[in-house]
Protein backbone atom coordinates (compact mmCIF):
# COMPACT_ATOMS: atom_id res chain seq x y z
CA UNK A 1 0.00 0.00 0.00
CA UNK A 2 1.39 3.38 -1.03
CA UNK A 3 1.65 6.11 1.61
CA UNK A 4 -0.61 9.14 1.20
CA UNK A 5 1.01 12.51 0.53
CA UNK A 6 0.03 15.04 3.22
CA UNK A 7 1.00 18.56 4.30
CA UNK A 8 3.38 18.67 7.27
CA UNK A 9 5.45 21.37 8.94
CA UNK A 10 8.97 21.28 10.28
CA UNK A 11 10.43 23.78 12.72
CA UNK A 12 13.92 24.97 13.34
CA UNK A 13 15.95 27.75 14.88
CA UNK A 14 19.51 29.01 14.96
CA UNK A 15 21.36 31.80 16.72
CA UNK A 16 23.96 34.21 15.37
CA UNK A 17 26.83 35.99 17.11
CA UNK A 18 26.06 39.48 15.83
CA UNK A 19 23.54 41.41 13.76
CA UNK A 20 25.33 41.33 10.40
CA UNK A 21 23.97 40.32 7.00
CA UNK A 22 26.73 37.76 6.47
CA UNK A 23 25.95 36.08 9.82
CA UNK A 24 22.21 35.97 9.12
CA UNK A 25 22.81 34.56 5.64
CA UNK A 26 25.24 31.89 6.85
CA UNK A 27 23.02 30.79 9.75
CA UNK A 28 19.89 30.75 7.58
CA UNK A 29 21.56 28.58 4.95
CA UNK A 30 22.97 26.18 7.55
CA UNK A 31 19.55 25.80 9.17
CA UNK A 32 17.66 25.34 5.89
CA UNK A 33 20.25 22.95 4.49
CA UNK A 34 20.05 20.80 7.62
CA UNK A 35 16.23 20.78 7.65
CA UNK A 36 16.02 19.93 3.94
CA UNK A 37 18.54 17.09 4.16
CA UNK A 38 17.20 15.51 7.34
CA UNK A 39 13.61 15.63 6.11
CA UNK A 40 14.33 14.89 2.45
CA UNK A 41 12.47 18.01 1.32
CA UNK A 42 12.40 18.85 -2.37
CA UNK A 43 11.83 22.51 -3.27
CA UNK A 44 8.82 21.47 -5.40
CA UNK A 45 7.16 20.07 -2.26
CA UNK A 46 7.49 23.27 -0.21
CA UNK A 47 4.16 25.03 0.34
CA UNK A 48 5.49 28.05 2.25
CA UNK A 49 8.18 29.23 4.66
CA UNK A 50 7.77 31.55 7.64
CA UNK A 51 10.81 33.11 9.28
CA UNK A 52 10.82 35.06 12.52
CA UNK A 53 13.74 36.98 13.94
CA UNK A 54 14.30 38.39 17.39
CA UNK A 55 14.14 42.18 17.37
CA UNK A 56 17.92 42.49 17.70
CA UNK A 57 18.32 41.07 14.16
CA UNK A 58 17.51 43.41 11.28
CA UNK A 59 20.57 43.38 9.00
CA UNK A 60 19.07 40.98 6.43
CA UNK A 61 15.94 39.06 5.46
CA UNK A 62 16.37 35.27 5.78
CA UNK A 63 13.91 34.85 2.89
CA UNK A 64 16.25 36.84 0.66
CA UNK A 65 19.07 34.50 1.58
CA UNK A 66 16.93 31.46 0.64
CA UNK A 67 15.90 33.03 -2.69
CA UNK A 68 19.41 34.18 -3.57
CA UNK A 69 21.45 31.20 -2.39
CA UNK A 70 19.04 28.27 -2.71
CA UNK A 71 17.10 29.48 -5.73
CA UNK A 72 13.76 29.32 -3.91
CA UNK A 73 12.25 31.96 -6.23
CA UNK A 74 8.85 30.29 -6.49
CA UNK A 75 8.49 29.47 -2.77
CA UNK A 76 6.17 31.83 -0.85
CA UNK A 77 8.16 33.16 2.12
CA UNK A 78 7.65 35.83 4.73
CA UNK A 79 9.74 37.29 7.56
CA UNK A 80 8.34 38.66 10.83
CA UNK A 81 9.53 39.84 14.22
CA UNK A 82 9.43 37.47 17.16
CA UNK A 83 7.53 38.61 20.25
CA UNK A 84 10.07 40.28 22.60
CA UNK A 85 9.42 38.20 25.73
CA UNK A 86 11.65 39.40 28.59
CA UNK A 87 14.51 36.96 29.24
CA UNK A 88 14.02 35.09 25.96
CA UNK A 89 16.84 33.94 23.71
CA UNK A 90 18.59 36.69 21.73
CA UNK A 91 19.82 36.90 18.13
CA UNK A 92 17.65 34.01 17.03
CA UNK A 93 16.23 33.09 13.62
CA UNK A 94 13.27 30.71 13.66
CA UNK A 95 11.70 28.99 10.67
CA UNK A 96 8.67 26.88 9.90
CA UNK A 97 8.60 25.09 6.54
CA UNK A 98 5.26 23.69 5.40
CA UNK A 99 5.69 20.96 2.79
CA UNK A 100 4.07 17.98 1.10
CA UNK A 101 5.42 14.61 2.18
CA UNK A 102 4.60 10.96 2.73
CA UNK A 103 6.33 11.04 6.14
CA UNK A 104 4.37 10.52 9.35
CA UNK A 105 4.44 13.26 12.01
CA UNK A 106 6.85 11.26 14.13
CA UNK A 107 9.30 11.03 11.20
CA UNK A 108 9.69 14.82 10.90
CA UNK A 109 13.08 15.98 12.23
CA UNK A 110 13.04 19.46 13.78
CA UNK A 111 16.42 21.22 14.05
CA UNK A 112 17.74 23.61 16.69
CA UNK A 113 21.31 24.83 16.24
CA UNK A 114 23.67 26.84 18.44
CA UNK A 115 22.12 28.53 21.46
CA UNK A 116 18.69 27.81 19.94
CA UNK A 117 19.04 24.28 21.35
CA UNK A 118 17.79 25.83 24.61
CA UNK A 119 14.41 26.40 22.98
CA UNK A 120 13.64 22.70 22.57
CA UNK A 121 16.07 20.54 24.56
CA UNK A 122 13.61 17.68 24.16
CA UNK A 123 14.34 17.61 20.43
CA UNK A 124 18.12 18.00 20.50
Amino acid sequence: MQKKCVVRAVRGAVTVEENAACNINKATLELLDTLVKLNEIDEEDIVSVIFTLTQDLNAEFPAKSARTNLGWDSVPMICASEIPVPGSIEKCIRVMITFNTIKNKNEIRHVYLGEAQRLRPDLV
